[in-house]
Parts: C-alpha cells; structure tokens; sequence
C-alpha cells in the first residue's frame, strides 16, 4: 500500500499540508493538497497545490520564482495531515514574507503586531515574467 493510500482525504479530496522550511524548523504555510498535487510533488521535488480559492492547480513559486524544494514529506498519525519540510527561496508567503505566520496577537484581541521583516515587495514578486 503506498503512502497516499493511507491518507485521509475530506470529502472534496484534500488534505492539509503544512510547509516547514527543514533548516530552521519555521512553519512557512499551509496550504490544500489532492492526489494529484502529492504525485506531482514528489515526481518534481517542488511543492504543489490546490488553491481551493481559485480551483487551479499550482506550483509554489511558478509565477513569484520563489520555489519550495522537498526534503522530507511525513504524515501524521490519523493520516489527515502532511507535513512537508522544504528549503525555501525567498519569500513564502505572497505578501512578501518569509512566513505566512508573521503577524502575531498581542495582550489584546484587537492588537496584532508584525513579527517579520517584509523580504519582497508582492507587486515585483507576481509581475508578469
């Protein structure tokens, strides 16, 4: 039985894959898998998705160049989760951070604060290439 067929998809066919860059054990996002983005996956050594948002399939970084290579894939223990650790080039996060996690809550629910620096400007990360 390989791998996949151990997973725990919902009932649209996905499943939560959260993106860890390897070296510094930082969560760098999380983002919608299906089958077909795990195969292309590990076929291609970058990661892929379905943007559930835009019901497209797509590559981390195809249009920012800021590209995820895969070093592990695991899966947890009710098979509904991946965890994938990556080296990440550049920004993670289409906002231009290294993280999609940068901003956090302070002692108020109102206040939230920027944990990050901003590495990019999204408007030169996403211009047409």
């Amino acid at each position: 039985m390989s791998f996949i067929e151990q997973l725990k998809f919902t009932g649209d066919g996905l499943i939560p894959a959260i993106v860890q860059e390897q070296r510094t054990g930082r969560v760098l996002m999380m983002a919608w898998m299906n089958r077909a983005s795990i195969e292309k996956t590990i076929e291609t050594g970058k990661t892929w998705f379905w943007s559930r948002s835009r019901q497209k399939f797509w590559m981390k970084g195809e249009s920012s160049g800021q590209v995820q290579v895969v070093k592990d894939i695991a899966f947890d223990c009710d098979g509904d989760t991946l965890l994938i650790q990556v080296e990440q080039t550049g920004a993670a996060c289409h906002e231009g951070y290294q993280s999609c996690f940068f901003r956090s809550v302070g002692s108020g629910q109102s206040e939230v604060r920027v944990t990050e620096p901003q590495l990019a400007d999204p408007a030169q990360l996403y211009r047409q290439k």
